[in-house]
C-alpha cells in the first residue's frame, strides 16, 4: 500500500543556490520599493548552499530599458549567510531588482589552495587547478580585454616552477589578479530571486524645502474707514515669490484657491456668525462661480495663475496646490451629483465631523455610490491644474478617502506625468499613514510637530530612516495653518530656531508655514492653532516692516531660514534620509546626530569624489542654557576613535577642535543648535 502525504503545500522553486529574505520589499513585493535618482540604498538577502563550497551573491538592477546593472554583494556575518550591497539607480522610471546567488569557484579554490599549499598537501595539483580556472575565467564573455590579460599573467605565475609554491599562490590571492576576480567574479549555478519592482523618482520626491502661504493674504489690504478687507490676488501673491526664493525654498505651496461657498460660511476664529464681508474658509470649496477646477474671482483668472507659475519657475520654485476633496453646500457637484455625497435619514447631506468638532460648511465626498463617475471627475480636475503648471499636490486628509482611489489616481496620473509629486496630509494611525505611502504618495506629513523630547525624536527618526524609508518619505513641519503646539506657543525664539533646524536636518524634506519667520505663537483659546487664523480671515503681515529700515527690522527669522536652506543645498549628506546616526550626550535635553555621505566625482564639473559629514547638536530645552559632554561614534563619522577633527559651526562661523569626547554649550543665551561641518586635520 502506497503512503499518501498528509499535505503537500504549493511552493515556488527554491533554486539551486537558495536566495531568501530579500529586502527592502513593500508588502512582499506587491508594491514598489521606492528610491530617487542617485540615492544609495542597501539590499540584503540570505544566500546559502549545501556543503562547504564558497557561495556568492549579486544585486541586479534592471533599468526601464531592460539593461541589467550588477553589483556584487558582501557577506556581513562572515561564515554565515547574510549578504548585502549598496546600490543606486541613475535615472527615473520603473526598474526592478533581484538577488542572484551563485557558486563561487574562485572562492572555493582560494580557500582550499591556501590551506593545502601552506601544508604542502597536493601543492602541484592545487596550483594546476588554479591555472585551469584562470584560463576559463579569462575567456568569459563579460571579461574585459585588460582583465583577461591580468588573468593570463596569473596563469603564467601559477605555472612558473622556478618560483616557490607560496610565491606562485600569493600572486593570485593578492594583487591585480585577486582584484579582477572580485570585481568581475566567475558565477556558476546562478539562481535568481523574484524580480521586485523598484520605482525611481526625481530628487525632489525625497529632498526639498516647502513654503506655504494663503494667496489671498499676500497683498490683502484693510480699509480703516470702511472696516473692510480687499483680497490679495495671484498677481500680488507673485510679488512675495522673490522673498520666498531668496530664503532658499524649492516649493511654493498654495492653500485652495477655488471659489468659496456662502452656505454655513465660517467667520473669524471658526465662528458660525460670519458676515457677508468675511471671506470664509478656502477649504469650503465651491460656489456658483465654480468648483475645484475654478479660481476664486477675487484671486484672478487662469491667466493670472499662469503668470504666478511662470514667475515662480523663473525664481527656481515649483508650485504645489492643495487638493481637498470636500465641497461647500454651494458646490456645483452637490447639485449635479448628489450621489457623490452621503445622504442622512432626514434627506440632508452629511457635513464633515471630527467629534466634537463640526464642519457645517463642508460636505465630504463619498466614493462608494458612483466610483466610476467620481474617480473620473477628480482625475479630470487634477489634469486641469497639471496643464497649468502644477507639479506637486498636497492632499488634505487623504485618510478619509478610499486608499484604492488614491492608488488608482496616482498611478493614472503617473502614466503621462511621472514628475508629479503627492504629499499626504494624514495625521492619523500609523498603519494608514504607511499604507498611503505604499500605494503611491511620495511624501507624508508626520508626527514631528508632537515629538519634542530626545527619546521621542530619536526613536521616531530611526523608524523613519530604517523601517519605512523604502516607501514612506517624511516631511517635517514645525507648524502648519492647523497646528501650533504648546512647545511653539511658549518656547520663545529658541524653540522656533530649534524646530526649523531639526526639521531641515533630521530629514531631507521639510516645510514652513508663512508667518514662521515672525514666530506667530499666540493660539486661539482652546485650540492648538493660531488665533485670527488665515483659514477664516485675511492677514496682512506687513512684510515691509521687517525689511532693512522697517519698524520691526531684525525681528524676523528669515535670515535663519535662508542660512538653513543654504546649508542644506551645500551639504549632500543632509539630502538623504537613511544615513542618520545618533551620538551619546550626557544631558537628556541635548541631542546629537550626524549624517555622512560619500559624494562621487562629477565628470561634468571636474569635482573630485569627497566625503561630506554634518553633525547637529541641539538643546531641546528652549528655556535653559546647558553644558554637556558629547561622546561621538567616531567610525560613524569616518574617523578612528583616537582622531580629532575641526568643527565648523555653519550658523555662527565659529571653529572648535573636537575629540571623541567634547563639551558643548547651547541655549537661548547663545544658539540653540550647532550645525557643524566636519573638517579633517
Amino acid at each position: 500500500m502506497t503512503a499518501t502525504p498528509l499535505s503537500t503545500a504549493p511552493q515556488s522553486p527554491i533554486g539551486r543556490i537558495p536566495v531568501l529574505d530579500v529586502e527592502p520589499l513593500v508588502d512582499g513585493g506587491a508594491r514598489p520599493t521606492k528610491s530617487v535618482v542617485g540615492e544609495d540604498f542597501v539590499v540584503t538577502a540570505t544566500v546559502l548552499r549545501e556543503g562547504h563550497d564558497a557561495v556568492g551573491a549579486s544585486v541586479v538592477l534592471t533599468d526601464p530599458d531592460g539593461v541589467d546593472h550588477v553589483a556584487t554583494m558582501v557577506c556581513t556575518n562572515v561564515g554565515l549567510d547574510l549578504w548585502e550591497a549598496t546600490v543606486r539607480a541613475d535615472r527615473p522610471g520603473m526598474w526592478t531588482f533581484r538577488v542572484e546567488g551563485w557558486s563561487d569557484p574562485f572562492g572555493t579554490w582560494e580557500h582550499d589552495a591556501t590551506i593545502k599549499v601552506r601544508a604542502d598537501v597536493d601543492t602541484d595539483l592545487m596550483l594546476a587547478e588554479g591555472a585551469l580556472f584562470l584560463e576559463r575565467a579569462a575567456a568569459t564573455p563579460e571579461r574585459s580585454a585588460a582583465g583577461a590579460a591580468v588573468l593570463r599573467e596569473g596563469v603564467a605565475a601559477l605555472r612558473d616552477e622556478t618560483r616557490p609554491p607560496q610565491v606562485r599562490l600569493s600572486a593570485i590571492t593578492h594583487g591585480p589578479v585577486h582584484d579582477e576576480l572580485l570585481g568581475t567574479p566567475v558565477r556558476d549555478l546562478v539562481s535568481a530571486s523574484t524580480a521586485y519592482p523598484l520605482l525611481v523618482e526625481r530628487e525632489l520626491a525625497l529632498c526639498g524645502a516647502w513654503y506655504e502661504f494663503f494667496p489671498r493674504s499676500e497683498g490683502a489690504v484693510y480699509d480703516e474707514e470702511t472696516h473692510t478687507w480687499r483680497s490679495g490676488t495671484l498677481r500680488t501673491a507673485a510679488q512675495r515669490l522673490k522673498a520666498v526664493a531668496g530664503m532658499g525654498f524649492d516649493v511654493i505651496y498654495l492653500t485652495p484657491i477655488h471659489p468659496i461657498g456662502q452656505a454655513a460660511k465660517k467667520g473669524p476664529n471658526n465662528t458660525l456668525d460670519a458676515s457677508p464681508e468675511d471671506p470664509g474658509s478656502p477649504y469650503a470649496i465651491g460656489s456658483p462661480d465654480g468648483g475645484h477646477d475654478a479660481i476664486h474671482p477675487d484671486l484672478g483668472t487662469f491667466d493670472d495663475f499662469d503668470f504666478f507659475v511662470e514667475q515662480a519657475r523663473g525664481l527656481g520654485l515649483e508650485v504645489a496646490l492643495d487638493i481637498a476633496l470636500q465641497c461647500s453646500p454651494d458646490h456645483p457637484w452637490v447639485v449635479e451629483h448628489p450621489e457623490w455625497f452621503t445622504t442622512r435619514a432626514d434627506g440632508t447631506i452629511a457635513f464633515a465631523e471630527n467629534p466634537p468638532k463640526k464642519y457645517q460648511d463642508i460636505y465630504p465626498m463619498n466614493f462608494d455610490n458612483d466610483p466610476a463617475g467620481a474617480y473620473a471627475e477628480v482625475r479630470r480636475m487634477v489634469q486641469v491644474w497639471i496643464d497649468h503648471g502644477v507639479t506637486l499636490f498636497r492632499v488634505d486628509n487623504p485618510h478619509t478617502k478610499p486608499v484604492e482611489f488614491w492608488q488608482w489616481l496616482i498611478q493614472d496620473v503617473a502614466r503621462n506625468h511621472p514628475e508629479i509629486i503627492w504629499l499626504s496630509e494624514a495625521f492619523t494611525k500609523p498603519a494608514m499613514m504607511r499604507t498611503l505611502g505604499k500605494v503611491g504618495f511620495q511624501q507624508s506629513y508626520t508626527y514631528y510637530a508632537w515629538r519634542n523630547t530626545k527619546p521621542e525624536l530619536q526613536e521616531y527618526v530611526e523608524e523613519l530612516a530604517t523601517e519605512t524609508a523604502h516607501y514612506m518619505r517624511p516631511s517635517f513641519w514645525p507648524t502648519t495653518h492647523d497646528i501650533l503646539t504648546p512647545y511653539m506657543q511658549f518656547g520663545g525664539p529658541a524653540a522656533w530656531k530649534l524646530r526649523a533646524a531639526l526639521a531641515g536636518t533630521l530629514v531631507p524634506t521639510y516645510g514652513i508655514y508663512a508667518g514662521y519667520e515672525l514666530m506667530e505663537h499666540v493660539a486661539r483659546p482652546g485650540a492648538e492653532e493660531q488665533i485670527d487664523n488665515e483659514k477664516y480671515q485675511y492677514k496682512n503681515r506687513h512684510w515691509e516692516d521687517f525689511e532693512p529700515g522697517g519698524s520691526r527690522e531684525g525681528q524676523s527669522l528669515a535670515w535663519y531660514l535662508r542660512r538653513l536652506n543654504e546649508i542644506r543645498r551645500a551639504h549632500p549628506a543632509l539630502q538623504w534620509l537613511r544615513n542618520v546616526t545618533f551620538h551619546h550626550v550626557d544631558d537628556e535635553n541635548i541631542m546629537a546626530f550626524s549624517k555622512r555621505r560619500v559624494v562621487p566625482a562629477d565628470a561634468g564639473t571636474g569635482a573630485p569624489a569627497h566625503e561630506d559629514v554634518v553633525i547637529v547638536i541641539a538643546n531641546l530645552d528652549p528655556h535653559s542654557t546647558r553644558w554637556s559632554r558629547v561622546v561621538f561614534d567616531m567610525p560613524a563619522l569616518g574617523l578612528h576613535p583616537d582622531e580629532g577633527f575641526r568643527a565648523h559651526d555653519l550658523i555662527t562661523d565659529q571653529w572648535w577642535d573636537f575629540l571623541r569626547e567634547s563639551m558643548v554649550h547651547l541655549g537661548p543665551d547663545h544658539e540653540p543648535v550647532h550645525i557643524i561641518e566636519l573638517k579633517r586635520y
